[in-house]
């Protein structure tokens, strides 16, 4: 017995006509009646008695029929899940170094907002169908989906301020700045740092090794909010004047080829 022979004996038993019931399961009659002999050969029993007009059920077939409807039904069912699976749109991000955690969980919960049932892949750096970067290290092929702004603070160790001292900016404070000078961000910061860039505190290759370096109490740095916000043994000043970033979706015009990433930027375009 095997689950064609009780799908087959479902619809005869429900259409009470074998035309109906292949044309139903898309099987030709022959097959339709070949499946219901074989298990009525694997029971022992007749099942449907032929009539000019279609068939009439025994007592075995109404005792037999709940338990292979449920059967059935069951085995419908987890086919369809697989099937669902098997179909869910799939999208691969590579996440760039300095971006926080909370940015990529606004990627995360915008993407399936824009997307329902997406399989979102997150890895490392320059990888997937796009990237999760500032708009300053988008390459020249590629387009830019902005997600959100935020602005750049002066990171300072715990206690190196006073409570009460009121914002000023960079140039008020003696300032031992920890710079990034391979970071794409460090010419747009190098008018704040003035003179002193020239004899830094300590250099970092990242923002976040910038802030491992002011929580320590190396120095102080000028890093994106998001960043600074997370790091324990480190507070943050307004600068005085507006800078900001963009963080978004770095990609090619050809991963729009995936259905998942053409549809994401849509929801975000159309927010």
């Amino acid at each position: 017995m095997d689950y064609r022979q009780f799908r087959a004996f479902v619809a005869v038993f429900e259409e009470r006509n074998i035309t109906a019931a292949a044309q139903r399961l898309h099987l030709s009659q022959p097959a339709l009646s070949g499946s219901i002999r074989l298990l009525e050969e694997a029971l022992g029993t007749a099942l449907f008695v032929r009539k000019a007009r279609g068939v009439e059920v025994t007592d075995d077939a109404r005792a037999l029929y709940p338990q292979l409807r449920r059967m059935v039904a069951e085995a419908d069912d987890l086919a369809q899940r697989f099937r669902q699976r098997g179909a869910r749109a799939r999208l691969t991000i590579g996440v760039e170094e300095d971006v926080a955690r909370s940015t990529v969980q606004h990627l995360a919960a915008t993407a399936r907002a824009c997307v329902p049932g997406l399989q979102l892949h997150l890895l490392a750096q320059c990888e997937g169908d796009a990237r999760l970067a500032s708009e300053e290290l988008r390459c020249e092929d590629e387009l830019f989906l902005p997600l959100l702004s935020e602005r750049y603070v002066l990171a300072l160790p715990d206690q190196a301020l006073p409570p009460d001292h009121a914002a000023g900016t960079p140039q008020d404070l003696a300032t031992d700045w920890i710079v990034c000078p391979s970071h794409a961000s460090h010419q747009r910061l190098m008018p704040i740092y003035g003179s002193r860039a020239d004899t830094p505190a300590a250099l970092a290759g990242n923002f976040s090794l910038a802030l491992d370096l002011v929580a320590a109490g190396v120095g102080r740095a000028i890093v994106p909010e998001t960043l600074a916000q997370a790091i324990p043994g480190v507070q943050t000043q307004p600068l005085g004047l507006e800078l900001k970033r963009r963080i978004g979706l770095c990609y090619n015009a050809q991963a729009l080829g995936n259905g998942a990433l053409a549809q994401l930027r849509d929801g975000v375009l159309g927010a």
